[in-house]
């Protein structure tokens, strides 16, 4: 599995966190996150991860910013990305088992570093159910 990462400078703790706990599973990383908490524009590297996303580079993203909400508006202008904003476990896992998404936005101001490292670990080991859910998400994207 390979999996494409980005932050802001809200955060780089995450992201190591993160990025320590993916390594150790043999999944390889493309970090395109600052590593420092100077301010930067979260959209720079959100795009960078749903660039690689929607090309099939890697199989799935994560972006982090203080909110969630910026850098997941950022990389849902991507054709092909599904983006969802996830602040508890069991948001990350309906994410990809309904919605089927390849992104995951972490909001690093209103979660704790052990719960970004739960909700990565939750998305990236479930499954899109398909089905009557397949219908839906074949409609999200713009024609």
């Amino acid at each position: 599995m390979k999996i494409a990462i980005g932050n802001d400078h809200a955060g780089p703790e995450y992201k190591n966190a993160i990025v320590t706990m993916l390594e150790a599973k043999g999944i390889q990383v493309k970090n395109y996150g600052t590593d420092t908490f100077d301010s930067v524009d979260y959209p720079d590297f959100g795009h960078l991860v749903a660039n690689d996303v929607a090309s099939g580079a890697v199989d799935f993203g994560i972006v982090i910013c203080g909110s969630g909400n910026g850098i997941n508006m950022s990389v849902n202008k991507h054709a092909k990305v599904r983006g969802a904003l996830c602040w508890i476990k069991e948001i990350a896992v309906l994410a990809r088992q309904h919605n089927d998404a390849n992104i995951i936005s972490i909001p690093a101001r209103y979660t704790s570093i052990n719960q970004a490292v739960e909700m990565v670990e939750a998305f990236l080991s479930t499954e899109f159910e398909g089905g009557r859910h397949a219908t839906r998400v074949d409609k999200i994207a713009c024609k």
